[in-house]
């Protein structure tokens, strides 16, 4: 079985801006927009660093290739959270009963979603930053996955039970990512 040696060894060039150290398993990104550390661990898969950031598998079986790949994307998206950031966008849509919406802490709570008296909290992950204004909820960070799980926890907070979405048309929606 022919495996292709491009699968198996991935090169990401540096940026000068930005600081790349590595403890173990630990990779930890700093740049002017934050820091993000993740842990990468796997024992067929190696990351090395000299002037570039190299990973590379010893294994030719389809899932050892296949992590080279995640964790690429996975450094990459780092390296572009640290110096550019990423901003979600989302909208509060209500019909009849306007809910208020506010940060409390590392908790954002909606009160009144759908005319009832419980509050729902949605937890905010990691660094992430909320910004608030009027129907509009602006999250940036730089970890794409902390802000895809908050926004995620929000949508899940305004979740509708034995209703029909078609007609109840009621919560907080993602209208923009990236």
């Amino acid at each position: 079985m022919y495996i292709n040696s491009d699968l198996m060894e991935k090169q990401i060039n540096m940026p000068e801006n930005i600081e790349f150290n590595m403890d173990r398993d630990t990779i930890t990104i700093k740049g002017e927009k934050g820091e993000i550390s993740k842990i990468f661990s796997h024992p067929h898969v190696t990351i090395t660093n000299k002037d570039k950031i190299i990973i590379k598998s010893d294994s030719v079986k389809r899932k050892d290739t296949a992590i080279v790949g995640t964790w690429s994307a996975h450094i990459n998206n780092m390296i572009k959270g640290v110096t550019e950031g990423y901003i979600y966008k989302l909208k509060i849509v209500y019909v009849h009963f306007p809910m208020t919406v506010k940060v409390d802490g590392d908790n954002i709570v909606i009160n009144n979603f759908m005319g009832g008296k419980g509050i729902r909290t949605a937890k905010i992950v990691g660094n992430t930053k909320v910004k608030i204004q009027k129907e509009d909820i602006e999250l940036s960070g730089p970890d794409k996955e902390a802000l895809g799980q908050t926004s995620g926890n929000i949508e899940r907070a305004c979740r509708k039970k034995n209703k029909d979405i078609r007609v109840f048309h009621d919560g907080i929606y993602i209208v923009q990512k990236g």
